[in-house]
């Protein structure tokens, strides 16, 4: 990673935005894809895709989601204790001495998840974090002091965390990899395409949705939009060799060793089989999982839009998905975006990949 990319990822993933509120990233990730692509689009709710050779007819999405986990103010306490309610899969269990950014139109306010001392809990009264329990502490003595601070029901609350490196680089470590590290990574095959001068004779949209985190929603609307011919969507998948997982039930996923391309019934087989050929001649490392049902990602609405696209699924392998410690191997990183830029300057205008019937 150049000192280019490496600017832009600490920027845009430092930067929060959580899901319904994804305008100040989507803001970073334009304003560094721009000089790599002909003109962008958005739809009402902030998803954008920047594009190169619009004009052409057959259309081509590579794809991420912008949005990260959060919490909305639900309550706030006479004596100006605040109550949460998840936006998104929050985890209540990490919540416990974390600090937080409650976002507000006067600015960010300061605050904590506070929690009681070890020393007043004992085996029959150990209580354990729950969403009904958990709460932050602004530093306020009652309501009227926190609502002074322009903290009302409905403020977006975010971790107060940064992105930062392990081991000489190899690990990037931060919250909201899932899935900003898409963010970056397809914006990333956009500056590869533009410094490489390479042709591209279809519509490539590199596209950054909104919403996935609570339900593909902005995945939804955009393909819809765009109508597209063939999308390849990036999302992370869990490293099942970290502490506590099954591999049986989870699959057998290691950071380090290559991007995931995933099975399963919205995954379109004969693009899947053209990712395992790019990877197997160009070198890239790659493993394999199976999605009994739905994949969970923004696959999933690309896949059963319109009159049903082709697509598939890059997944980079994520350690501690939905904690404030979300970490991936740089290799991987570096993978999927071989594999994407592989796939886009090798696939064919107006390639076909209907299954052979007769």
């Amino acid at each position: 990673m150049d000192k280019i990319a490496e600017d832009f990822l600490f920027k845009y993933l430092n930067n929060a935005a959580p899901t319904g509120f994804e305008t100040s990233g989507q803001k970073l990730w334009l304003e560094y894809i721009k000089p790599y692509t002909d003109e962008f689009i958005q739809d009402n709710y902030g998803t954008v895709a920047a594009i190169i050779n619009k004009d052409a007819p057959y259309k081509v999405v590579i794809e991420a989601h912008a949005d990260e986990i959060s919490w909305f103010v639900n309550y706030i306490s006479d004596d100006g204790y605040i109550y949460v309610v998840r936006n998104g899969g929050s985890d209540h269990q990490i919540a416990p001495s974390k600090r937080v950014n409650i976002h507000t139109d006067k600015g960010i306010v300061k605050g904590v998840f506070g929690w009681p001392a070890i020393h007043v809990r004992n085996k029959e009264n150990d209580i354990k974090p729950e969403l009904k329990n958990i709460f932050i502490d602004v530093g306020a003595d009652n309501k009227e002091e926190v609502e002074k601070m322009g903290i009302h029901v409905g403020c977006v609350i975010t971790f107060d965390d940064e992105l930062m490196y392990l081991k000489d680089k190899d690990y990037i470590v931060g919250r909201a990899l899932d899935n900003r590290m898409g963010g970056f990574m397809i914006a990333e095959v956009a500056r590869k395409i533009h410094e490489n001068k390479d042709k591209i004779p279809f519509a490539l949209y590199i596209v950054n949705s909104v919403q996935e985190e609570v339900g593909l929603k902005g995945a939804q609307m955009i393909a819809q939009q765009i109508k597209p011919d063939v999308a390849v969507i990036t999302d992370v998948c869990h490293d099942t060799h970290s502490p506590l997982y099954n591999k049986i039930e989870s699959g057998d996923q290691k950071s380090g060793k290559g991007p995931v391309l995933t099975y399963g019934p919205a995954v379109q087989n004969n693009l899947l089989k053209m990712l395992i050929e790019l990877a197997e001649k160009g070198n890239i490392p790659f493993q394999r999982s199976a999605a009994s049902r739905a994949t969970g990602t923004d696959t999933d609405a690309f896949a059963y839009s319109n009159e049903g696209v082709p697509s598939a699924l890059v997944s980079l392998p994520l350690k501690y998905m939905h904690t404030t410690v979300e970490m991936v191997h740089s290799k991987d990183v570096q993978s999927v975006i071989d594999l994407l830029h592989a796939f886009v300057v090798n696939l064919k205008d107006k390639h076909n990949f209907r299954y052979k019937l007769s």
